[in-house]
């Protein structure tokens, strides 16, 4: 098997904007857009706070010194 060539590519690409339209690959790739956006923020967001669990567990473990040993 062999790559496509570019005029494979071209009519793949004629294809495609002829069954979806200008209209709705622009209105898809905003959506795809925004999703990457949102899932940054929320990889920033989770970096800047603590995690409740997280949290909880380093309470537990200052509050008994012993126990952090065994583990």
């Amino acid at each position: 098997m062999h790559a496509p060539g570019i005029w494979g590519i071209i009519v793949v690409a004629i294809v495609v904007i002829l069954l979806f339209g200008r209209g709705k690959i622009a209105g898809l790739m905003g959506e795809v857009a925004s999703g990457i956006k949102s899932f940054q923020k929320g990889m920033r967001d989770e970096d800047t706070k603590p995690s409740p669990q997280l949290d909880a567990n380093a309470q537990a473990t200052a509050a008994d010194p012993q126990k952090s040993k065994d583990v």
